[in-house]
């Protein structure tokens, strides 16, 4: 991954933890990784644990951000997420998937846009 993207993947995981913070979501942590895969956010809304994934781009030429979401990195989250609930908690509690994608303007890095959508798994 070059640095430049590094840098838009940071920014936007900062605008999506500040987003969520001013709607009351409680921060439990950042970047979560084990041998499944990788959350980047993991808050509670209520009593409701919530993954969100984050995808952030600067232009339009390889689709939106809700677009680069696969099929595999679904699966990948769901079984880190198990995997969380399970090492934290010892029990499955009640929880959402989300997206928040982050739309950037290219030279600022300055935020465009940001969509969240609930419920992103079944």
């Amino acid at each position: 991954m070059t640095r430049r993207r590094q840098q838009v993947g940071r920014a936007g995981e900062a605008a999506a933890r500040s987003y969520l913070q001013n709607r009351g979501y409680r921060l439990v942590e950042n970047n979560f990784r084990c041998l499944y895969g990788e959350i980047d956010i993991i808050a509670f809304h209520g009593s409701t644990l919530v993954f969100v994934e984050v995808r952030t781009r600067t232009g339009s030429s390889f689709g939106t951000p809700a677009e680069s979401i696969t099929v595999e990195k679904l699966n990948r989250l769901k079984k880190t997420a198990l995997f969380f609930m399970q090492s934290r908690y010892g029990v499955e509690v009640s929880c959402r998937f989300d997206l928040i994608a982050v739309q950037m303007e290219q030279q600022s890095m300055a935020v465009r846009n940001i969509r969240h959508y609930r419920g992103i798994v079944g």
